[in-house]
C-alpha cells in the first residue's frame, strides 16, 4: 500500500509542515524516545469501518519472533518507559505472550491496544489473566456507550461481546487497581471532531456503571484519521476535501508538543520504522537521514529525527488534539 498523493495538499490551508513552522519557527522533530510502538500484525477478528490500517481477518501480515527479538534489543538500547503493542488485533499474534513476558523482564511498562472482542476467540480464555499477572496496561476500543453507535462502526454482536470482556477485566482488577489501567477509546461515528473529552468521559462512566456496573481508568477521545477505511468512506460520500478542511481549520498549535511522533518510534510488523502508526498505514517510513529499518536502530539519530509529515497529520492537531493518547491540549 502506497501513500496517497492527495495527502500533500489541503484545501484552504497551508501544508501541515507550513503550519507547524509558522507556529513554532521550526519543522517537526522528535524530542526523545520515551515509547516504542510495535504493530505486531494486521490480522484482526474484525474489519471496523474506521480502521486506519485496513486490518481484517483476511490480512496475513504478522510480526515473527526474530523481529520481536530485535525490538527487545531496541528497548534495551533506548531504555524507553513504555512499549505500546498494537495491530490489527495483537492477541492474534502467536508470539504475543512470549513477547510480553520478555518485555516484562526489562522493567518497562507494557501496553496493549485491544478491540476487546478478540479476547473471546478460541484459545484466548486465559489471556486476560496473563495480562493481569504481567501488569499489562490496556487501551480498549469502545467507540460509544450506546449499542447502535458501536454496531454502526464495528458490526453485529460487537457491543455485547465488548461488555462481556469489560466485565471480565473488571473482575480481574482492571479499571480499579492503579497498575491495571483500562483506558477506553472513543472515535466519532462520522466526519466530525470528538466532543470535549472530560464531559464525554463523565457520560461513559455514568452510563456504563448504571447499565452494566463497569468501571474504567480513563477515556481517550481520538479523531478519525483521513486514511484507510475511513478515507474510503469519505470518498464514497464525496466528503474527503470537506473533512480535510475541517481538520486543517481546527489546527491547534498547543497540541504540537504532545504529538506521539515527538516522543516515540513505531515499528511495523516487518521491522520497518515509522514515526507513528498512521504513517505506517500510509507506508511513510522514517526518513530525513534517520534509519528506517529496525536492524539499523540508532537511538541517537532516531531520538532527534525530523518527522515525516503530510496533511493527514492535521488529524492529530485538530481541536484539542489526540494522536493515539486522547486530548493533548
Amino acid at each position: 500500500m502506497e501513500a496517497d498523493s492527495r495527502q500533500g495538499s489541503c484545501a484552504n490551508a497551508g501544508t501541515f509542515e507550513e503550519m507547524v513552522r509558522q507556529s513554532t519557527g521550526n519543522l517537526l522533530h522528535c524530542s526523545g524516545i520515551d515509547l516504542i510502538q510495535v504493530n505486531v500484525g494486521l490480522r484482526c477478528n474484525q474489519a471496523c469501518a474506521h480502521c486506519h490500517v485496513d486490518a481484517s481477518p483476511d490480512r496475513t501480515e504478522v510480526m515473527e519472533w526474530p523481529v520481536m527479538a530485535s525490538v527487545l534489543d531496541a528497548v534495551r538500547i533506548a531504555s524507553c518507559r513504555m512499549v505500546d503493542i498494537t495491530g490489527g488485533a495483537p492477541e492474534l499474534n502467536p508470539h504475543l505472550r512470549r513477547f510480553i513476558g520478555e518485555l516484562s523482564d526489562l522493567s518497562c511498562t507494557v501496553q496493549v491496544r485491544t478491540n476487546l472482542t478478540a479476547l473471546l476467540d478460541p484459545g484466548m480464555e486465559t489471556l486476560p489473566k496473563f495480562f493481569r499477572d504481567h501488569r499489562v496496561q490496556l487501551v480498549a476500543s469502545m467507540p460509544c456507550y450506546l449499542e447502535e453507535n458501536v454496531l454502526a462502526q464495528r458490526g453485529d454482536d460487537v457491543y455485547a461481546d465488548s461488555i462481556q470482556v469489560l466485565r471480565r477485566l473488571n473482575e480481574l482488577g482492571y479499571g480499579a487497581e492503579p497498575d491495571l489501567g483500562l483506558n477506553l477509546v472513543y472515535n466519532p461515528g462520522g466526519p466530525s471532531l470528538p466532543p470535549d473529552q472530560g464531559g464525554l468521559e463523565a457520560d461513559y462512566r455514568r452510563e456504563l456503571a448504571a447499565r452494566f456496573g463497569i468501571t474504567f481508568s480513563k477515556l481517550l477521545a481520538i479523531t478519525n484519521m483521513p486514511i484507510g477505511r475511513f478515507r474510503d468512506s469519505l470518498r464514497r460520500e464525496g466528503r474527503e476535501d470537506e473533512y480535510l478542511a475541517l481538520l486543517a481549520g481546527a489546527f491547534n498549535p498547543q497540541a504540537i508538543d504532545g504529538l506521539m511522533c515527538r516522543h516515540q518510534v513505531s515499528v511495523g510488523w516487518d521491522g520497518t520504522l515509522y514515526d507513528c502508526d498512521f504513517n505506517l498505514a500510509l507506508q511513510m517510513p522514517v526518513d530525513h537521514g534517520a534509519p528506517s529499518r529496525l536492524s539499523e536502530f540508532d537511538v541517537s539519530a532516531l531520538a532527534t529525527r525530523r518527522v515525516m509529515t503530510a496533511d493527514h497529520c492535521f488529524g492529530c492537531t485538530a481541536g484539542a488534539g489526540s494522536s493515539c493518547s486522547g486530548t493533548l491540549a
